[in-house]
């Protein structure tokens, strides 16, 4: 899209309006109750959360949009300056309440913006959006998903939340005369909690502005401020530590449970996440595998920590199968600062055009095409041979030194994503 035009989570640059994907901070940088740059679109759910997370925010600043209904925007084209109509549908993205994906179509072609989003493959939330895209995009093509590739890395796997909450809820049971702490963010894992709560049949306390989060989302029934009423806590992430659970415990037995898709990587050799074997698997079959390996395997981190692999972020095979799906032209990642961060083109290049929404003769064509310009821009074998090239070069010719961050960079596999990459979001 043309920049100066539609910025999605980018608050620090000119644009004619902004879209906003969910509250989580991240998202959020350069947002501000003094913010006076341009309308806001949102979920409403989001809109409801503002003026917690914004006090004094202009409120008619707010644009809500309905789940999967398309609406028109009338905005300037900055290069030639006549007008232009830009259609676009908000779409759950089953990350945290309120989060939505933006799909947008206009000049430019067929934009999709997942912002962070969770693609499991039993969720009735996944089915909704792959009917409101099916619905939305009839027999066109998406040009470009800008995709949440936090996870986007064979090294990561994990199971559905359901079986996630499960495994959270065999550790509290456990422990039954131990206190325990779960490491939660200010939005994000009411999902969690709120299975905890009924399947123990117990009230879960939070802190008091958590408490008024859960009152705005109608969901202040299960929780407490009061620590007296339960031994089920949810703490801020930024207090969950080794140095707190020690301390915990020289008062009272204290387990702390901190659920997250960061440390659960696959140990050793385990392919099971290897592109190759997702080829041959559907994603149900993938389901039941990850739901028979992950139930009762669950990991001590420290003497009183569990990690468990609850993740509001896609891993790598529900990415795999998300783009199978929708068999873009071009995909960028919208997150740079992960520990493994890569280009999502780097894993994910040698499934485009394998799409489920397109007939086969169709498929086949475009997959030949876009093979073909991943293959000229980089193939994985020769990506080992510019870094071999590159340490030629550095050692032979000081003046022409090149790092492997910058060849990298040259052939964008694994490049920081730039101001100019996404400020036309």
């Amino acid at each position: 899209m043309e920049r100066g035009m539609i910025s999605v989570d980018r608050w620090g640059e000119g644009s004619q309006v902004y879209f906003l994907t969910h509250l989580h901070a991240d998202h959020t940088v350069g947002l501000s109750p003094r913010w006076n740059k341009g309308p806001v679109f949102c979920s409403h759910i989001s809109a409801r959360l503002f003026h917690h997370k914004f006090p004094g925010f202009d409120t008619s600043l707010i644009r809500t949009l309905e789940i999967g209904q398309w609406y028109s925007l009338s905005l300037v084209s900055l290069t030639t300056g006549s007008q232009t109509k830009v259609e676009v549908m908000s779409i759950e993205a089953n990350h945290c309440p309120g989060a939505v994906m933006y799909l947008f179509r206009g000049v430019f072609g067929i934009t999709l913006y997942t912002g962070d989003f969770r693609w499991e493959v039993t969720s009735e939330t996944t089915q909704m959006g792959k009917n409101m895209l099916l619905k939305a995009l009839k027999n066109d093509k998406i040009d470009t998903i800008y995709i949440d590739n936090t996870y986007c890395n064979p090294s990561y796997s994990f199971p559905s939340r359901e079986v996630a909450a499960q495994q959270v809820v065999n550790i509290i049971n456990t422990y039954p005369e131990h206190d325990i702490i779960i490491g939660i963010d200010t939005l994000g894992k009411e999902d969690l909690l709120l299975y905890i709560s009924k399947i123990l049949n117990i009230k879960i306390w939070v802190w008091p502005e958590r408490l008024q989060t859960m009152h705005l989302l109608g969901l202040h029934d299960n929780f407490t401020t009061k620590s007296t009423l339960t031994r089920v806590r949810a703490v801020p992430r930024y207090s969950f530590s080794v140095e707190t659970l020690e301390g915990l415990n020289t008062m009272h037995p204290t387990i702390g449970i901190m659920p997250s898709g960061l440390p659960w990587k696959l140990k050793g050799k385990d392919k099971s996440c290897d592109l190759s074997s997702l080829k041959t698997e559907t994603g149900n079959d993938l389901h039941m595998n990850m739901r028979n390996r992950y139930t009762n395997n669950i990991e001590k981190y420290h003497q009183y920590i569990y990690t468990v692999p609850y993740s509001d972020h896609s891993c790598f095979s529900e990415l795999v199968e998300f783009v199978k799906y929708l068999c873009p032209n071009n995909i960028k990642g919208i997150v740079s600062s992960s520990l493994s961060y890569i280009d999502p083109c780097y894993h994910l290049h040698n499934i485009y055009g394998t799409s489920s929404l397109f007939p086969k003769h169709l498929i086949k064509e475009e997959r030949a095409r876009v093979e073909g310009e991943c293959e000229s821009t980089l193939s994985c074998d020769s990506f080992t041979q510019v870094k071999l090239k590159s340490k030629r070069i550095k050692h032979s010719r000081l003046h022409l030194r090149k790092t492997r961050v910058s060849l990298l960079r040259r052939f964008k596999r694994g490049a920081k994503l730039t101001t100019e990459d996404c400020s036309d979001d």
